[in-house]
């Protein structure tokens, strides 16, 4: 059995990445979100709010299994918030406590249980993909704490895996953006006024002419991606795009 754990499953991609594995034989997935919207014999929810840090603790080994009968298990860290659009300067304080807990913070435990978990199970392929973004790669004005906690997503899974090398565990972990995507972080992103965000416009011309790409498209190139067999020199964060 392939057992899969992703967050944000009730929507977008997260939905999507479900949906495409469970069309497979011999698959598991566990949704973390606070709601359930799939149905499926092969999957189980886990409610959780990821930016409810002190639930996220406390619900931590409800998300990682024994699967005694596995042959591989990943965790997909999905889930991730944009937060307000503005400039630094003009938020609240608690929105980059919000952001930074569902885009960093929370990741980072499921992150750090997984690994302590099924690091013993040497037999078995494990996999950690965090599902990243080209903003954490340049300055993007208006989403500064998205960006940071993206570019922070990043450099934990490098490190990470530098450890898991050191340590020749076996375990792959990659940090994946996937592009620009037809969801519902995007109809927010297109309703932010110019004086907050200066590329707005871009993102409402991408829309109207249908080159934004549809969640179940990206989802399908991302799990058949992971299946194969990891490239010899593959980075570690890495866009859809390179991984074809």
């Amino acid at each position: 059995m392939h057992y899969y754990i992703i967050t944000g499953a009730s929507r977008g991609l997260g939905k999507a990445l479900a949906e495409t594995v469970l069309r497979q034989p011999d698959t598991h997935v566990l949704g973390v979100s606070r709601h359930a919207t799939i149905q499926h014999e092969r999957y189980q929810h886990q409610p959780l709010d990821l930016s409810d840090i002190t639930a996220v603790e406390n619900n931590l080994h409800k998300v990682f299994p024994t699967c005694p009968n596995a042959s591989s298990i990943t965790l997909i860290n999905n889930a991730a918030v944009l937060g307000d659009i503005g400039y630094l300067g003009e938020h609240k304080s608690e929105h980059f406590e919000f952001v930074f807990s569902v885009n960093v913070i929370a990741p980072a435990m499921l992150m750090n249980m997984f690994l302590s978990a099924y690091s013993p199970q040497t037999s078995i392929q494990r996999t950690i993909l965090n599902i990243s973004s080209g903003a954490a790669q340049r300055a993007v004005d208006g989403w500064g704490a998205y960006s940071a906690s993206k570019a922070a997503l990043d450099a934990l899974t490098r490190t990470a895996q530098k450890e898991q090398e050191l340590r020749g565990s076996g375990i792959r972990l990659r940090s994946l953006s996937p592009g620009v995507l037809d969801t519902a972080m995007q109809e927010h992103i297109r309703e932010a006024d110019v004086s907050s965000f200066s590329e707005a416009s871009k993102f409402v011309h991408l829309h109207a002419q249908g080159k934004l790409v549809e969640p179940k498209v990206a989802a399908e190139n991302i799990i058949s991606w992971l299946q194969k067999p990891t490239e010899k020199g593959e980075e570690v964060v890495l866009r859809l795009t390179d991984s074809k």
